[in-house]
């Protein structure tokens, strides 16, 4: 078994980054990742926690040494199953591969939290994975592990790259949301001051 971690900071608050991330795919980076589909998601303690299960479906180039022992499609299929918790503050994603998990099983945990040093305007994201590979000759074993850990690098500085591209977008619609949705509301106030005003004094 071999492990891969890593972690970074994004310079956007939580509630951001945890809102963008049902925007993360597709982008013009991660092109690996083709398709997205929601298979459930359910509210739990009274809707604080919402839990999601999607399949992911990746395409991307395989060495023809691996196609030897694991077939030559280059199309696999992941389960994803996320919690957002607003108590905690914390978005959980944990990943497993259905396709050749009886070859090569990779299980992933990645992590969203406010920035202990920065918690209103940064994000920290942690990420683990877990690769183990299931041939009978220990040498292939070990380089289909080691291709694996490389592959993982490789995806998450793309990953990465991709999801500051989104973020960036979500950012500015959202401001600008949160703008409109301010001055409409200070607008409204300042339409009705005077009935707002009266209310008050027909109560005393």
């Amino acid at each position: 078994m071999r492990l891969f971690r890593n972690s970074y900071d994004f310079n956007y608050p939580w509630e951001q980054v945890t809102a963008a991330n049902w925007k993360k795919y597709p982008n013009e980076v991660s092109t690996h990742v083709i398709a997205v589909d929601v298979l459930r998601r359910e509210l739990y303690r009274q809707g604080r926690q919402l839990v999601s299960e999607r399949l992911i479906t990746v395409q991307q180039g395989v060495p023809k040494w691996i196609t030897m022992i694991i077939g030559a499609s280059n199309l696999s299929y992941v389960r994803e199953v996320s919690v957002v918790d607003l108590d905690s503050k914390t978005l959980t994603l944990r990943s497993c591969n259905l396709t050749y998990s009886n070859i090569l099983k990779v299980f992933e945990t990645v992590r969203y939290s406010p920035h202990p040093d920065d918690p209103q305007n940064k994000t920290l994201f942690n990420q683990e994975a877990q690769i183990t590979a299931f041939v009978a000759i220990n040498k292939l074993c070990n380089k289909l592990e080691e291709f694996s850990v490389q592959r993982f690098r490789d995806n998450a500085f793309k990953g990465k790259q991709g999801f500051d591209s989104v973020l960036e977008v979500f950012s500015e619609q959202w401001n600008k949301m949160n703008g409109a949705v301010s001055d409409s509301h200070s607008a409204i106030i300042h339409g009705n001051f005077d009935m707002i005003k009266n209310a008050f004094r027909n109560k005393n």
